[in-house]
């Protein structure tokens, strides 16, 4: 018996292709639906994160501090930044070229961490500590991973080199390094505190209170703008051999690469250094330094409100600083700057001049005028390069700095017989 086939299925093919095409094309767009989708995503996605970023920047603006114009300024149009204080010194003599509220007490953030990587570099200097020296990770000095602080994520009850500490605080700013070393060198971070503190009245830091190495939070723990230049300025004089770490961009360590937020590091090539900070008390902070030609500035920004802004008003004061100010010799070194007069001595007068060669930072194009002071009633024995008095310079009317004067040669004192006759002399006026 023969079974006959249908034709049917050919018959309805064209009928289900139509209905698939029909149901498929109801739930999946066509390829220009498709695109235009993804690239309305993606137009709300990049509007989204504008939106983000324009109200982060209105946050900034609103939180931002007014202007705070110059107290001090020893050349014309000093700027006006938006911080609570900031300065700007010469490095060579250490004068104030511009500053407002430079003597305010406020919370320096991890700009502290600059006085512990002084004590440290010192302790290097003297041989108190090696650069290969081990520093142990206790509980205390332990990082736990968090982003609530900075840290160089040494693992718990490891060992570090004095060196990898050192560049661990300077460029990665870790709390957990600063306590370490603490500990290491004097037991505890009160202890460490009171080296601080010593260095820092040494130094004549006078509105400076250290109470951890590391800048968190504390009512008692206060710096000054002027007091933190005061340090930067030693930071460079004292430790030339380990001042290059603080120009470093980044540090590895445990395998974590972590960048320098000195900004300004990144965009001017003159600038090497110092030190970022912030807290929520403290605001953003940065102490920085730039040398051009034969001139270094230094300048400390405390309290503004975002990276963006210190590393801006950092920018701003160097340049300013840089335009206005040129290098001057007010008096050449070997120069007889006065003839002082000596009692009871083998001779009557010493010549007086500077002891060593003396470079002022003054005013691009104003001329440098100088006074002398002399130690009054000076008596013999005198000893050559004894401070006998001292010789300051001015410019446009305001002080520009000042230098010692010292005895160029030796006075002996006098026998009896011609001391008694200088005494008379002296009695009757004569």
């Amino acid at each position: 018996m023969k079974i006959k086939t249908s034709s049917i299925i050919p018959i309805l093919a064209p009928f289900v292709t139509a209905i698939f095409a029909i149901t498929v094309g109801t739930f999946l767009p066509s390829t220009a639906t498709f695109a235009a989708s993804t690239k309305a995503a993606a137009q709300q996605k990049a509007a989204a994160n504008k939106k983000a970023a324009a109200n982060k920047k209105a946050t900034a603006a609103v939180n931002a501090l007014p202007p705070l114009p110059a107290q001090i300024a020893l050349a014309a149009n000093p700027p006006a930044l938006a911080s609570k204080a900031w300065l700007l010194m010469d490095f060579d003599s250490g004068q104030v070229l511009a500053s407002a509220n430079a003597d305010e007490a406020l919370p320096p953030a991890s700009l502290t961490k600059m006085m512990t990587s002084y004590i440290i570099e010192q302790a290097l200097r003297s041989g108190k500590l090696k650069a290969t020296d081990l520093v142990s990770v206790s509980e205390n000095a332990w990082c736990r991973g968090t982003s609530a602080e900075s840290c160089m994520y040494l693992p718990l009850n490891s060992q570090a080199t004095v060196i990898d500490i050192l560049r661990g605080i300077i460029i990665q700013s870790g709390n957990d390094a600063s306590k370490a070393i603490a500990e290491h060198m004097a037991g505890s971070e009160a202890g460490f505190a009171k080296l601080m503190n010593a260095e820092a009245q040494r130094l004549g830091m006078t509105h400076t209170h250290f109470v951890n190495p590391t800048g968190l939070p504390d009512p008692a723990h206060k710096s000054s703008a002027r007091d933190l230049a005061v340090l930067a300025r030693a930071i460079i004089r004292d430790g030339a051999e380990y001042y290059p770490i603080y120009a470093e961009r980044e540090f590895k360590y445990n395998g974590i690469k972590q960048g320098n937020r000195n900004a300004l590091l990144y965009t001017d090539p003159t600038v090497d250094g110092l030190k970022t900070g912030h807290t929520a008390e403290a605001g953003y902070c940065l102490v920085t330094s730039s040398k051009r030609n034969d001139m270094r500035l230094i300048t400390v920004i405390l309290n503004t409100h975002s990276p963006q802004a210190r590393a801006d008003q950092s920018r701003t004061l160097l340049g300013w600083g840089f335009s206005g100010f040129e290098k001057a010799t007010p008096i050449q070194p070997g120069a007889v700057v006065s003839t002082v007069k000596v009692s009871f001595g083998k001779a009557d007068t010493v010549a007086a001049g500077l002891g060593s060669p003396w470079l002022l930072t003054v005013p691009r194009g104003q001329q440098v005028q100088t006074t002398v002071e002399i130690t009054p009633g000076l008596q013999a024995p005198v000893a050559k390069g004894a401070v006998i008095g001292k010789v300051i310079a001015t410019s446009n009317g305001k002080p520009v700095g000042e230098a010692p004067l010292v005895a160029q040669a030796e006075v002996e004192r006098a026998g009896l017989l011609l001391r008694g006759w200088q005494h008379l002399t002296q009695l009757f006026g004569k």
